[in-house]
């Protein structure tokens, strides 16, 4: 195990214990964060937008096109602008910073 540290929607940071092999939404979820996730991971929603901190952008996996389409629906997106629901957590994501984007 693992740990993301968050800052939620109130501006308030924690560091959360993340599972090896759960989508991040669903970690977010775990610890009551607030991201809805409304279609359960398949990249239909932007529920679970997420804004990663500039210095771990580039350490994930590329955003595919089906999820760079939904993010184009995210108002206020910014360069880090990911969803949740397509980010496996794993070893290497060990104290990965994120902010949970805003409910639109």
């Amino acid at each position: 195990m693992g740990s993301l540290v968050v800052t939620d929607r109130k501006g308030l940071t924690r560091e959360v214990e993340a599972v090896e092999g759960w989508r991040i939404m669903e970690i977010l979820r775990e610890h009551g964060l607030g991201i809805e996730g409304t279609c359960g991971g398949a990249c239909s929603c932007a529920t679970c937008h997420v804004i990663i901190a500039d210095d771990w952008a580039g350490r994930l996996p590329p955003p595919r096109d089906d999820e760079i389409d939904m993010l184009d629906t995210v108002p206020g997106l910014y360069d880090g602008s990911r969803l949740a629901c397509q980010l496996i957590w794993d070893e290497d994501m060990d104290g990965l910073r994120l902010t949970i984007g805003q409910q639109s």
